[in-house]
């Protein structure tokens, strides 16, 4: 019956996840009026949306455009369970800018299959990622997602190894003119993400817990799927799927050294992840099969979502 409803990319499906995006997020809001009540609570809630929205947006215009997966919304869904699982991206504009730069850098990444503009494609993207890295300084290690991609597709030009650098020297002349003229201590912003923190000793409750076991139950079931599956798949779409593998990892590992740990930093390894569960399911001819799996995370999600509220 799930799966009946999100097999189709339809306006009706998008709708749903939306309303469904806006309900948790006002409901969320409703026990944390805090982020209301303090100052630019309004501008910080719109904001907050904004880049939910956007971030949906360009899941979706990745997927389809590269063919990641078939004619469904079930990525996006994916997307929004992992976010409803924690709660707490619900209120990190900081780890949402950061996502939603790492998610127009794969955009490049994935399109440069194609050889069609590969040297901006590189530069693009990695220009996207040391920009990520001003919101949460350990995204620059999305930067070996950019070098693997030149290993899959560009990599006999030499001047292709060279292009990060490019941007990373264009990006901070940017950021430090701009620090210089406005506010220094954005320089010390930086500098004090820097260190690293191997601890998960963050809960404040159990529930935090219990999602973050549930979700390395999920990871693990779909990424080990993914990698015994990718001779399988179209020889045309394998690596987009490693890097789809390696986006998570390199996300896994942002979330393992950053220095002031909570769930919502999993958010790096939401896409990723969500594209893995989506081709499961899609390319599983069991439809018993597919309605367990969705119900499984679907209500999970859910039921660690209102336990924490």
């Amino acid at each position: 019956m799930i799966t009946s409803i999100f097999k189709k990319s339809t306006i009706v499906n998008y709708s749903l996840i939306g309303v469904s995006l806006l309900v948790f997020f006002f409901l969320y809001l409703s026990n944390h009026l805090e982020i209301m009540n303090s100052n630019n609570g309004i501008l910080k809630a719109t904001s907050l949306i904004t880049l939910f929205i956007s971030s949906f947006f360009l899941v979706n215009f990745i997927v389809k455009k590269n063919g990641l997966t078939k004619d469904s919304s079930y990525t996006v869904l994916f997307f929004l369970l992992f976010i409803v699982l924690f709660q707490s991206v619900f209120s990190d504009l900081s780890m949402l800018f950061s996502n939603f730069f790492l998610l127009l850098a794969i955009r490049r990444l994935i399109s440069l299959q194609t050889l069609k503009a590969p040297k901006e494609k590189i530069f693009d993207a990695s220009m996207w990622i040391f920009i990520a890295a001003l919101f949460h300084f350990w995204c620059i290690l999305f930067i070996l997602l950019v070098y693997i991609s030149i290993v899959f597709h560009a990599s006999r030009d030499y001047r292709n190894w060279l292009l990060p650098f490019v941007a990373f020297f264009a990006t901070a002349v940017i950021f430090l003119f701009a620090a210089l003229l406005f506010d220094t201590a954005w320089i010390d912003h930086i500098l004090s993400q820097t260190h690293t923190n191997f601890e998960l000793n963050y809960f404040t409750n159990n529930y935090q817990n219990v999602a973050l076991s549930a979700y390395v139950v999920i990871a693990l079931y779909f990424v080990l799927s993914m990698m015994l599956s990718l001779t399988n798949r179209p020889i045309i779409l394998q690596a987009s799927y490693k890097k789809m593998i390696f986006a998570f990892l390199i996300g896994l590992v942002v979330f393992l050294i950053s220095p002031e740990k909570n769930n919502g930093m999993l958010l790096f390894t939401f896409m990723p992840l969500s594209v893995m569960c989506t081709t499961n399911i899609e390319y599983s001819q069991n439809k018993m099969y597919q309605e367990i799996v969705l119900a499984l995370v679907l209500l999970g999600s859910l039921f660690i979502f209102f336990v924490q509220l």
